[in-house]
């Protein structure tokens, strides 16, 4: 799917989202790169090693690029909506987590 070209809110912005993010394993693969950063932040917080705070962006970037790149095969939404991209990744490992979405 191509990106919408002038996506004005973010209400507009879900639906698509949801389309980049069709099959199974893009959604295991983004969340589990979510609770790897959220791990890493845990353990930073708690033992004070607060050099290990960028390390979050390259688990969580990382994973969910390396999907889109090999089972999605489209490019990620992050490089032209960088927030809401970001927004709706939270959004959507709280809808799998809550079973509001199905894989």
């Amino acid at each position: 799917m191509t990106t919408p070209i002038g996506i004005q809110t973010y209400a507009a912005f879900w639906p698509y989202y949801l389309a980049e993010h069709k099959k199974p394993w893009t959604k295991r693969i983004h969340l589990v790169g979510l609770l790897v950063s959220f791990a890493i932040i845990s353990y930073a917080v708690v033992t004070g090693q607060w050099t290990l705070l960028w390390l979050p962006l390259v688990t969580g970037y990382g994973f969910a690029w390396l999907s889109h790149l090999l089972i999605e095969k489209n490019i990620p939404a992050t490089f032209k909506y960088p927030l809401w991209s970001f927004i709706s990744d939270f959004r959507m490992a709280y809808w799998l987590l809550t079973g509001k979405l199905r894989l």
